[in-house]
C-alpha cells in the first residue's frame, strides 16, 4: 500500500488519482480553504495553497517525514507534499526530527544546511527567513559567542584576548552589575565602621581588597552557578548562549578556571585579620549553596541576599576586629534590598522558569510583584535607619547622624523611582531597572562614607 493511500484513508477524503479540477476532486472543507490537487502542477499558478492553518495530529507526523519521501511519491497520488512544503514553510513542516532542531546551539546557526534557506534560531522549532539575519534581534548576541544580556561595546569584547574571552564571560567581566551588587555592602559596611571611630588609613586597603575581591569571587561563584545550571541556560533564549552550553567552555575547564579566581581571592583576604578570614570562608557555604535553591525552594533570592551581603560582616570585621549588632542589621537589611532587585531581574526569564521547573520569587509573587516590592524597599529603609541610629545616636553629633540617616532614605528614593517606571511584562525594561541598583546602593554608600569623615 502506498504512503499516499495510506493517508488518503487515514483522513477519510478523496480518491486516489483525481485532479483537483475534476468535480468529484477532495477537498478539506475549511480546513485549509483549498482543494488538494491530484498532480505535481505549476508551482506559481496551479499549486494549491496550503498556509499555516493547525495540522491535524495525523498530518503533522506526516509533514515531519515527508521530504525524504517526496521523490518516491507518484505523481498521481492526491497530495502533492514536497511542492506544498515549499511554498507553504509552516511552524510543524520540518523533515528534521524535533528533538535534533531543539538542541541546535545559537553558535552553529550560521554553518546549518539550508536548502530552504532558512535557519533554526529557536528551540519550539519557529524558523526566521535568512533575511532576518541582516538584522540584529535583542534575543541573539550580536556576535559569535557573545552573551546575549551582555553590556554592549564592553572591554571583554574589544580588548580581551579571544582565547581568553570566552572565561572573562564565564565570570560575567562582561557585565560589571553584580560585580557591583556585591561589592557595595562591603563598601556599606566598612563605612558604618568608620562613622563610629573614624577613618583610617587601613581602610583604603580594606577598600580596594573588596573590590578585587568581590570582583574575584563573582567570577567564582557565576563560573560555578553555569556549571551547576548548564542544562537549565541550555534551555533559556536569554542564557543558551553562555560559554558552557554554548560549548566554549568544558565543564573541566570551568571548574579549573573556578579555583583559580578563588586562590586569587585567598591571597587578597590573607591580608586581613584572623575573623575576617573566617567570615570570608564561612561565606563559601552560601555560594555553594545558592544555584540549587532554585530547585527546592520558591525563595532563591533570599539565597543569593544571604550570599550578596555577606561582605557587610567581613569588611565591618577588618576595619573593627568582629562585626556588632549593628553590622548585623545592615547585613538583613541588604537581604531585603537583594529580594528587592533580584525579584525584577527574575522577571525576565520566568516565562522560561516555567518551562522548565525553575522557582523564583517573580513566579510566586506573579500580579502581586509591586506590593511585595514596596514591602522589600520598606523594610530595607526601617533596617538601615535602625542600623544608624543603634550606631551612632548615642555620641554622634546631629549633622552627622543627619547624612547617615540620608543614606538609607536616599536609597529608598531610588527604589521608588524604580517601581514607578518598572514593567514586569518588558525584559528589557526589567534588566535596565535591575543595573540602575548599582547607582542606589552607590548612593548609599556615599552618603555613610561622608558622614565618616565628620
Amino acid at each position: 500500500m502506498g504512503f499516499g493511500l495510506v493517508l488518503t484513508h487515514a483522513v477519510g477524503v478523496g480518491e486516489i488519482g483525481l485532479h483537483r479540477h475534476q468535480p468529484g476532486g477532495p477537498q478539506f472543507h475549511g480546513l485549509f480553504d483549498d482543494e488538494i490537487g491530484a498532480r505535481f502542477l505549476h508551482r506559481r499558478e496551479d499549486q494549491p495553497q496550503v498556509g499555516r492553518h493547525a495540522l491535524w495530529p495525523g498530518l503533522r507526523q506526516t509533514a515531519q517525514h515527508a521530504s525524504p519521501f517526496s521523490g518516491g511519491l507518484h505523481p498521481g497520488q492526491p497530495f502533492a507534499i514536497a511542492p506544498i512544503e515549499d511554498q507553504n514553510l509552516g511552524p510543524h513542516s520540518f523533515a528534521h526530527h524535533a528533538k535534533k532542531i531543539v538542541r541546535l546551539r545559537l553558535v552553529q546557526r550560521q554553518r546549518l544546511p539550508r536548502p530552504k534557506r532558512l535557519v533554526y534560531t529557536e528551540s519550539d522549532l519557529c524558523p526566521c527567513h535568512e533575511a532576518d539575519l541582516m538584522t540584529v534581534s535583542p534575543h541573539l548576541p550580536e556576535a559569535e559567542g557573545q552573551v546575549a544580556d551582555a553590556v554592549r561595546g564592553n572591554w571583554v569584547d574589544r580588548y580581551a584576548p579571544a582565547s581568553l574571552r570566552p572565561y572573562l564571560r564565564l565570570s560575567r567581566a562582561d557585565r560589571p552589575i553584580g560585580t557591583w551588587l556585591l561589592l557595595l555592602p562591603c563598601w556599606w559596611g566598612v563605612a558604618l565602621a568608620a562613622t563610629v571611630d573614624g577613618w583610617r588609613l587601613w581602610d583604603v586597603w580594606i577598600i580596594l581588597g573588596c573590590a578585587l575581591g568581590a570582583w574575584l569571587m563573582r567570577g567564582a561563584g557565576c563560573t560555578w552557578n553555569d556549571i551547576t545550571d548548564r542544562e537549565f541556560d541550555a534551555s533559556v533564549a536569554r542564557t543558551r548562549s553562555r560559554p558552557i552550553p554554548s560549548g566554549q567552555v568544558s565543564v573541566r575547564q570551568a571548574v579549573v578556571w573556578m579555583f583559580a579566581q578563588m586562590a586569587a581571592a585567598g591571597l587578597v583576604l590573607l591580608s586581613y585579620n584572623w575573623t575576617t578570614i573566617l567570615l570570608a570562608v564561612a561565606s563559601l557555604g552560601l555560594v555553594a549553596i545558592y544555584p540549587y535553591a532554585k530547585r527546592f525552594t520558591w525563595w532563591p533570592q533570599l539565597f543569593l541576599g544571604l550570599a550578596f551581603n555577606w561582605g557587610v560582616l567581613v569588611a565591618f570585621a577588618a576595619h573593627a576586629g568582629a562585626p556588632d549588632l549593628s553590622a548585623l542589621l545592615l547585613y538583613i537589611a541588604g537581604i531585603s534590598w537583594t529580594l528587592f532587585y533580584d525579584t525584577i531581574y527574575a522577571h525576565q526569564d520566568k516565562e522560561d522558569d516555567v518551562l522548565i521547573g525553575v522557582r523564583s520569587t517573580a513566579r510566586l509573587f506573579g500580579a502581586a510583584t509591586g506590593k511585595w516590592l514596596a514591602f522589600f524597599l520598606i523594610l530595607t529603609v526601617i533596617l538601615m535607619t535602625a542600623t544608624i541610629l543603634g550606631a551612632l545616636l548615642p555620641q554622634a553629633g546631629l549633622l552627622k547622624l543627619c547624612l547617615s540617616l540620608a543614606a538609607p532614605w536616599a536609597l529608598g528614593w531610588h527604589l521608588l523611582w524604580q517601581m514607578q517606571h518598572l514593567d514586569i511584562t518588558d525584559s528589557a525594561n526589567c534588566l535596565r531597572i535591575f543595573r540602575s541598583n548599582r547607582d542606589a546602593g552607590l548612593i548609599a554608600a556615599l552618603f555613610l562614607a561622608a558622614a565618616a569623615f565628620l
